[in-house]
């Protein structure tokens, strides 16, 4: 077996999408109802009223119990009163989640009265019902004023890329659920990160660490990482600043959003690097990277090489603290925060910028140096680890060549294009609005309305995943990791689990019920149901006793 480095890596990706009234201008949007209502529509819709989640009316409610939001990786945690209110996503933003307490009677889940989609979802609104764990293991919830769609925990970036199209498929059918309920505001859904107007939405990418790596070290490798890998793996976004304010076009929608090198928030004074130390695991072992500075990708390779990429930075580090031998290049940028700016406002990539030791280097520079690296401690036997390093290559060098030559593999280039064609066709600067709403819509996840949709399906640009398989994502949980635990318990198991999170889910009996927890995402996989002979279509008491043996056999 070789100890060479590979991709697999307990990951996923949490996606806030925009949401809008649909079909409204600007002005008829402020009184048509709030983003936060119309979030609590979108997540009610799909959890409550699509068949394929199982009984109409039921849903399965999130568990708090375990979150940490303000315990900073640097080895302190934020005073509660100090704290942004956004903060405070431990806080049951759902009304009628109750609080974990292990000596209370166990509730059974929550379902709706009887009554039209129209009334189911006017209950749930009227309650604040914001919160849902899906069949496929994932948490689908509003985040704020956004719905989110938090995947299941994958170990392999494909996975990754599978589970996040389930996602988009999910918002889907949620539009689809309210367009069809009368007298429900009919919504619109964009996997973006910018409404053009100030605000910034996250899609969120998350990574199990070895807990024993300095974070220090942490810092100092992903900062140069971090502000190149735009080039191969951002969005694309009209307009620069914050607002949009100056024109042009430019590589990162979330560029211009990034306030410092290194900080605990998410949602003001954004850092490149997050703090916060919440592992949903064994805080012994793992350390979750919480990593906020990604654009939401709709283009397949992008998400792909996003996680693939990152993955095996990752796993560099970990070979560096095990073994004290150096991997990863030493190049730390004299300023990160504007080197995020810098290199995402040249599309160009001629850019350079300064690195602490005077030297100048382009984003194409530092990220070839990185696979550079990495290639000669990687498991090239590993099918998907010697994909990753080769599409890094062949992209590099088509964006050194020319970026159009990327156009069908990165997504920023792809929309560049398209954006190109219209402002030829159409005799356009890029001060003129209408390419903002090319922007817009090129995000939109309505069928039909998309402009990447489109694009995709034309054949302009690639796929890595099959349709049938995303399907399948959208209710079978990932085989891989506890996730699978998670999501079939609660398709075979739907009037017996109250509440579930990522490490603990709560099963009800007839005299009692257990909170089974599950501090290694691995355990939990289809692989360690059958090794340890644990059928989750068992009866509950017989399940509780097949599980509590298993845990206590690792």
């Amino acid at each position: 077996m070789s100890d060479g480095i590979t991709t697999a890596r307990v990951m996923g990706i949490e996606t806030e999408f925009g949401v809008l009234h649909a079909d409204l201008d600007d002005r008829a949007r402020a009184g048509a109802g709030s983003s936060i209502l119309l979030s609590h529509l979108v997540v009610g819709a799909y959890a409550l009223l699509d068949p394929r989640e199982g009984e109409r009316g039921r849903r399965v409610r999130w568990d708090y119990g375990d979150e940490t939001p303000l315990r900073d990786a640097r080895g302190f945690e934020l005073q509660r009163a100090a704290a942004h209110p956004t903060q405070l996503t431990d806080e049951v933003q759902d009304a009628h989640v109750p609080s974990v307490d292990a000596d209370a009677p166990l509730q059974g889940p929550e379902v709706a009265p009887e009554g039209d989609d129209a009334e189911v979802l006017a209950w749930a609104s009227q309650r604040s019902i914001g919160n849902a764990v899906l069949t496929n293991g994932a948490r689908w919830y509003v985040d704020h004023a956004h719905p989110e769609y938090s995947s299941p925990e994958v170990l392999r970036a494909r996975e990754a890329v599978v589970v996040d199209r389930a996602g988009e498929e999910i918002a889907r059918a949620a539009m689809g659920l309210l367009a069809r309920a009368d007298g429900i505001p009919e919504v619109a859904l964009h996997k973006n990160n910018t409404d053009g107007k100030g605000a910034s939405y996250g899609t969120h990418e998350n990574y199990l660490l070895d807990r024993d790596v300095p974070f220090e070290r942490v810092v100092a490798a992903l900062l140069p990482f971090f502000a190149t890998r735009q080039v191969l793996v951002g969005a694309g976004r009209v307009g620069r600043g914050t607002r949009g304010q100056h024109p042009g076009f430019q590589i990162s929608s979330r560029a211009d959003f990034m306030e410092a090198e290194v900080g605990l928030e998410t949602t003001l004074n954004r850092p490149i690097v997050n703090t916060r130390d919440e592992p949903h695991a064994d805080r012994s072992r793992f350390r979750r990277l919480h990593v906020i500075i990604g654009d939401a990708n709709l283009l397949e390779e992008s998400t792909f090489l996003k996680l693939g990429m990152t993955s095996l930075v990752l796993a560099a580090l970990e070979t560096e603290h095990r073994t004290g031998a150096a991997i990863l290049p030493d190049l730390p940028l004299a300023d990160p925060v504007q080197a995020v700016r810098t290199i995402s406002h040249d599309p160009s990539l001629a850019a350079t910028v300064p690195l602490a030791d005077g030297r100048e280097l382009t984003a194409l520079e530092i990220q070839r140096a990185h696979l550079d690296a990495l290639r000669p401690v990687a498991d090239l036997a590993d099918t998907e680890t010697a994909q990753v390093l080769t599409a890094w290559g062949e992209l590099l060098d088509l964006l050194a060549e020319d970026p159009m030559l990327a156009a069908d593999r990165i997504e920023w280039v792809a929309k560049l294009r398209l954006l190109e064609q219209y402002r030829r066709r159409h005799g356009l600067g890029w001060e003129d609005p209408r390419l903002l709403m090319v922007d817009l819509q090129f995000s939109d996840l309505r069928p039909g309305r998309g402009l990447f949709e489109k694009l995709r399906a034309a054949g302009a640009v690639g796929t890595l995943v099959g349709a049938e398989e995303v399907e399948h994502a959208m209710t079978a949980p990932p085989a891989s990791t506890r996730a699978h635990l998670r999501g079939t318990l609660i398709r075979h198991h739907p009037r017996r689990v109250p509440s579930a999170g990522w490490d603990a889910i709560t099963l009800a009996g007839e005299t009692g019920g257990f909170r089974l927890r599950l501090a290694d995402p691995r355990l939990g996989s289809a692989d360690w149901c059958r090794d340890h002979d644990v059928d989750l279509a068992a009866e509950p008491s017989a399940l509780h006793e097949a599980l509590a043996r298993a845990v206590a056999a690792e």
